[in-house]
């Protein structure tokens, strides 16, 4: 009971949002037509069910006058059924639509706002496969929510209608139990709760293992997609070292977890279909076993036996809604499980790593670009890598950054950047300060150049000109007629011209302070020292933190600062710089 208790709170927190976002008079109006068309289908089986009276009657009475009404009759309640049917389905499908597309992009808001997509990567991925999650569970979740949902209020007004009837139909019976006489009215009702409660409390112990398996099952099978994908996006370097074979032994781990969860899925479900099926065909004949004694007694006719039968049928259906629906059930509470878990983590990840972000302090008057202040740069288990007592920054000043190689350079950029949130101190830049980071590897989307090239800004900002001259600059001319053509840029471009392509970047969005993590190691170095030209006179008031390794660096650059010290963690000085031949 408290495991359905949470359940229920789980659902109601996730599906009321939407039913009180701007968009709820459209989807309580939507939902209130499926509800009131399922109800329209209830009272269009009642009507059958009172048909089937009438009509066997005529058929046993061998009146041919009824019996032709009476399929006049039902020819108007079956296509008052047929249009209620398609309408439903229509109209259903039309508010899941709508409530998935707003569902998905509240949680796209969610993961991408904040940085919490990175920030869950840095806690260690608490909800796995976050893109399985927000494409594959929301959808399920809306579809069964409004199917499960609708569902059981249909089979409540459902009960309750045939209850009335047949508990009408049924009559009473006298009992003598463990030497108790005992009147028992409207004992058809009775024997149908019992019997659907029966099978209701030995399906539940015979499928409750379903639950857990489904939740892996769809972690296992996002687990190997997103193996599949790492594999297609570095298929160079896997080529290249000749890592075919491991990566088959990584996928074919991978997939032998999706075939030991399956097969357990299909063990679980024979058992609970060897049940299933057995109830579902003696609920078949049962309804009439119950009722034929009074049919060949002469106490009811024909008419009346079909019509008790089929409520007899209709109730005891409705209370084997846990039955008939066990494994959409079961699947649906993993969905539930993994949707709440999903927003659990990506909660946890804005709450700790907020209270944790090194403060960002910004300053109209802040003469410096770049001021660093007490400043403990921690990896996420605690431990301090990098320490800054006092450092101050010039404008258009350019710094080079130097150190052993692991020695936390790149995670400090992380930390001036703004998404790194594990450590103390202040960082202080100018009010209205636009800070840039270019890493070593840099990110260039597929599909349109023109768009790879301005990213993360739409291309439409700049016109084609400002485009063309940004590329021809950093040595990219043969693309310029390129820019409207759609590709697979991350792996036709070398990484040299894709770490010219974000020097392009940088160019046309001309921020105050920019950082280069390496991001011309792939350059030779007449062109590492062109582009560094380049970045002087395009952009002379920016301030350029480098972090490289090159001896040639130095001569492009104004200051060094290098981070000194053999143990953890290193201090950041002014210095000489980092020799790698003396560590």
């Amino acid at each position: 009971m408290r495991a359905l208790l949470t359940l229920l709170r789980d659902i109601r927190r996730l599906a009321l949002p939407y039913f009180r976002s701007e968009e709820r008079w459209t989807a309580i109006g939507l939902l209130g037509a499926v509800i009131g068309l399922e109800l329209a289908w209830v009272y269009c089986t009642v009507l059958l069910n009172r048909w089937n009276n009438a009509f066997y009657d005529a058929i046993q009475e061998k009146d041919f006058g009824a019996f032709k009404h009476q399929l006049l009759i039902f020819c108007a309640i079956a296509a008052g059924a047929i249009c209620v049917a398609v309408y439903q389905i229509y109209l259903k499908q039309w508010l899941e639509i709508r409530w998935r597309r707003w569902l998905t992009k509240r949680y796209l808001e969610h993961w991408l706002g904040d940085d919490t997509h990175y920030r869950l990567r840095l806690s260690g991925d608490a909800a796995d496969n976050p893109d399985q999650r927000i494409a594959q569970d929301v959808s399920m979740f809306v579809s069964q929510t409004i199917s499960v949902g609708v569902g059981l209020l249909g089979t409540i007004v459902s009960l309750t209608s045939f209850s009335v009837i047949l508990w009408g139909l049924s009559g009473a019976i006298d009992l003598k139990l463990f030497g108790i006489d005992m009147h028992v009215p409207g004992y058809l009702f009775w024997a149908a709760l019992l019997y659907a409660a029966l099978g209701t409390l030995i399906t539940h112990f015979i499928g409750k293992p379903l639950v857990r398996l489904n939740f892996d099952q769809q972690r296992y099978e996002a687990d190997f997609r997103v193996d599949m994908v790492r594999v297609r996006e570095n298929s160079e370097q896997i080529a290249l070292l000749g890592g075919e074979p491991a990566e088959s032994r990584k996928l074919e781990g991978r997939f032998g977890r999706i075939l030991d969860n399956y097969f357990g899925l299909m063990k679980a479900q024979k058992r609970l279909t060897w049940f299933t099926a057995g109830y579902n065909q003696v609920s078949n004949i049962f309804p009439y076993v119950v009722v034929s004694p009074g049919y060949f007694a002469g106490a009811i006719q024909l008419g009346t036996l079909m019509q008790t039968g089929s409520a007899f049928g209709s109730v005891q259906g409705a209370f084997s809604f846990f039955i008939s629906s066990y494994s959409t059930l079961a699947e649906w509470t993993s969905v539930v499980n993994r949707l709440t878990g999903f927003e659990a983590a990506m909660e946890v990840a804005k709450r700790d790593d907020g209270a944790r972000a090194f403060p960002h302090r910004r300053e109209a008057a802040q003469e410096a670009a770049l001021a660093l202040a007490d400043m403990d740069v921690r990896l996420p288990t605690g431990e301090a890598i990098v320490a800054v007592d006092r450092l101050s920054i010039g404008k258009g000043e350019r710094v080079l950054v130097t150190g052993p190689s692991g020695g936390g350079k790149t995670t400090l950029f992380r930390a001036i950047a703004g998404i790194w949130p594990f450590g103390t101190g202040t960082i202080t830049l100018p009010q209205d300060a636009r800070v840039m980071i270019l890493p070593q590897r840099p990110y260039v989307p597929v599909g349109r150049l023109d768009d790879a090239l301005t990213y993360p800004l739409p291309a439409t900002d700049f016109d084609h000109a400002r485009l063309a001259e940004a590329l021809t600059a950093v040595g990219l001319e043969v693309l310029v007629h390129r820019l409207e053509e759609q590709a697979l840029w991350p792996h036709i471009l070398s990484l040299g011209e894709q770490q010219r392509l974000s020097i392009a970047r940088a160019l046309l969005e001309q921020p105050d302070v920019l950082l280069l993590d390496e991001a011309t190691a792939a350059l030779d170095e007449p062109s590492e020292a062109a582009v560094y030209a380049l970045l002087r006179a395009r952009l002379p008031q920016a301030t350029v933190l480098s972090i490289g390794h090159r001896a040639t660096l130095n001569a492009l650059h104004d200051r060094t600062l290098a981070l000194s010290g053999t143990g953890l963690p290193r201090r950041l000085v002014d210095g000489p710089a980092f020799q790698p031949e003396a560590a």
